[in-house]
């Protein structure tokens, strides 16, 4: 059973002043007098500050909460033991405090609880000082130098091992960021040509010097933009992709076609793209798609692509490095088995 009451709550109630470093009054104000029998009250002064035991069968009467009667103030009985709680209790914990009086499992507990509001301690984050951070710094840089100088070729190896797949994974997730939804594939009527038309086009795309360059960033809105643009005056228009990896200049011829709404003509040996705008070719009013990246952040997907390629090719030739020198230690350690097993017969 528990009962909570705030001092100033009971001061707002009766006209006269109840003292705040007087437990035992305020508990004799929300009790039975029967409760504070001289048997409890002789175990609560013998007991823990903390914790105050009390037997059932010392409770003459059951808790019953009853208005209050200034008669119990005058008895002796009930707050003889009063000086010695008020030196258990500081003050002030009852200034700006609430008590809760617990008395289940025939136990008596007091608790106090600041109320809400500016009195109360947040519990804020310890503050690090510079020089612990650099002294942990430090601690893990003499770490890793003692991994990477230790004379066994295992630890070398597992600790670049674990490092470079750190950063794999860390380069994924940076990716990850760059990766757009593709806008759903607008309806239309695709145009269809003769052999004869694809044939004059690609001559004519041939002979023309217009051009559009597609570099290390990829495709993106600016390159689209440009197509476009060349599409004004000419009806085709080359794309040259360098550097270009082999196969990547199709997947290019896609995703440009699927962008520009343009027709593939050919694709060259030297991967360049002829494009044809159509017979019924209209500039659309905005010529730089939603779903392409701007021009810095195709040109960071392209610098954190090109270092995980070079992590995976790195953490393959670790694995394979460390493959290889686990097959050399158990054909050695086999050989000196074998060896001690030879010298053992001879004897």
């Amino acid at each position: 059973m528990a009962v909570i009451a705030s001092i100033r709550q009971i001061n707002r109630q009766f006209t006269f002043a109840v003292k705040r470093d007087s437990l035992l009054k305020f508990c004799c104000f929300i009790q039975n007098e029967s409760f504070w029998s001289r048997e409890c009250l002789n175990c609560i002064t013998f007991a823990n500050h903390r914790s105050y035991s009390v037997m059932r069968d010392s409770l003459h009467a059951p808790y019953v909460a009853s208005p209050f009667d200034s008669s119990m103030l005058v008895k002796p009985n009930v707050f003889q033991h009063h000086n010695i709680l008020c030196k258990w209790l500081h003050a002030r914990y009852l200034s700006n405090a609430s008590i809760e009086l617990q008395t289940d499992k025939d136990v008596i507990r007091f608790s106090f609880h600041k109320p809400p509001g500016r009195y109360v301690s947040t519990n804020r984050k310890r503050k690090v000082s510079k020089r612990a951070k650099l002294n942990e710094l430090r601690f893990y840089r003499l770490k890793a130098k003692k991994k990477m100088n230790s004379p066994n070729p295992e630890v070398r190896i597992r600790y670049k091992l674990e490092k470079a797949k750190r950063k794999e994974a860390w380069l994924i997730e940076k990716l990850r960021k760059f990766e757009i939804l593709k806008a759903p594939v607008e309806a239309y009527d695709p145009e269809i040509l003769t052999e004869e038309e694809k044939h004059y086009l690609k001559r004519t795309g041939e002979k023309k010097k217009n051009y559009v360059q597609v570099g290390r960033r990829g495709v993106f809105g600016g390159v689209v933009l440009n197509m476009h643009l060349h599409w004004k005056k000419h009806e085709t228009v080359k794309v040259t992709c360098k550097p270009c990896k082999p196969g990547q200049v199709h997947e290019y011829a896609e995703e440009l076609a699927r962008l520009s709404k343009g027709i593939v003509i050919d694709i060259k040996p030297n991967n360049t793209i002829i494009f044809y705008r159509g017979k019924n070719y209209v500039q659309p009013k905005t010529m730089s798609p939603a779903d392409t990246l701007s021009k810095n952040k195709a040109l960071e997907k392209y610098k954190y692509g090109q270092s995980l390629d070079h992590t995976s090719e790195f953490i393959e030739k670790l694995e394979k490095e460390l493959e290889e020198y686990l097959e050399h230690k158990a054909r050695y350690k086999k050989a000196k088995e074998s060896e001690s097993q030879d010298f053992a017969v001879r004897q």
